[in-house]
């Protein structure tokens, strides 16, 4: 019996067939493809995987983070092959493919709004904001599948201390780099118009100021590849993974609940809190179980992803059916 590793399995391998059709069929709906732009999609090339990513630069003084799952870690080769990130193209290969184009240097993040101390950080300025910690979570997507992930980051909430909010500051707003020469996934064309660029998110100031919730700028001990969301991503291990929005640039902090990007492009499908449920279905597919890549056998899936026990008390008498 041939045993195929997990950069060699094509996208429609891993997800199940009729899921994976769905997801490209709803792509193409969104983006308005008909007749001849459909005869195009058919000659792409959805189901090519890259060999990964290389060693990056590895980053210094990082101390064993609380909260780790001892979970067996997906390796290095998993997590910067197998990724969504739009912005680098829309199959599961793309970013890897696409990563060359995404530099991060010079890189600025400004944070503004319901704020004392507005600011203008340059990404290695952030980078010394907090000791970096390793933090193991597992990573949940909408799409059924998860990861393990050894993260390296900060906690959010030593940004958010820094520049003092004030009591007018409800929720924060996220907002990744719109830049199509560095992000080809931007470009108008056959996918171009998928989402309302720039992407962004937002997140109720207390799950901002979770512990849990953290800033994180590598993994595996190395600089985070471009792919993964290089240089500044949001992690947030009790949601599904698009909330956690990659390449951010700004960071708004606001009075009402900010717009996200797939609240906006399909709201019946995305909503605002996005926490991992799996006792509400995605109108396409069931979130009852996921697969964790490299594993073959699927698994049930946990409530928060199983992080019930630090944040289920935040949303305490909320309709997590009518606030999905």
């Amino acid at each position: 019996m041939l045993i195929k590793e997990p950069a060699d399995i094509k996208s429609v391998e891993i997800t199940p067939k009729e899921l994976y059709l769905n997801r490209r069929q709803f792509i193409v709906g969104a983006a308005g493809l008909a007749g001849s732009a459909g005869a195009a999609l058919a000659g792409f090339d959805l189901f090519g995987m890259p060999a990964g990513a290389q060693a990056a630069e590895k980053l210094p003084n990082i101390k064993k983070g609380p909260y780790s799952t001892d979970e067996k870690q997906n390796s290095f080769k998993d997590i910067t092959s197998y990724n969504n990130f739009y912005e680098l193209g829309v199959d599961k290969g793309d970013p890897a493919q696409n990563a060359k184009y995404l530099t991060t240097r010079p890189w600025t993040v400004s944070v503004e709004g319901e704020v004392k101390k507005p600011k203008t950080f340059d990404i290695d300025e952030i980078i010394k904001l907090s000791p970096l910690e390793e933090r193991i979570y597992r990573l949940r997507c909408v799409e059924a599948w998860s990861m393990v992930i050894p993260w390296v980051g900060f906690p959010l909430n030593s940004l958010i201390k820094l520049v003092e909010p004030t009591n007018n500051a409800k929720y924060i707003q996220f907002v990744t780099l719109q830049d199509p020469k560095r992000m080809p996934g931007q470009k108008p064309g056959i996918f171009g118009s998928v989402l309302d660029w720039p992407y962004v998110e937002g997140l109720r100031m207390d799950e901002a100021m979770h512990p849990l919730t953290i800033l994180s700028m590598g993994l595996y001990g190395e600089v985070l590849p471009a792919q993964n969301g290089a240089p500044l991503r949001l992690v947030v291990p009790w949601k599904y993974g698009f909330k956690s929005i990659k390449s951010i640039v700004k960071v708004r902090f606001v009075q009402t609940q900010p717009p996200t990007a797939w609240n906006k492009m399909q709201p019946q499908e995305y909503g605002f809190y996005s926490n991992v449920n799996p006792e509400v279905d995605h109108p396409r597919w069931s979130q009852a179980t996921e697969r964790r890549i490299g594993e073959f056998l699927r698994r049930k899936t946990l409530m928060f992803n199983g992080y019930g026990e630090q944040v289920a008390s935040m949303y305490k008498g909320m309709d997590l059916r009518k606030y999905y």
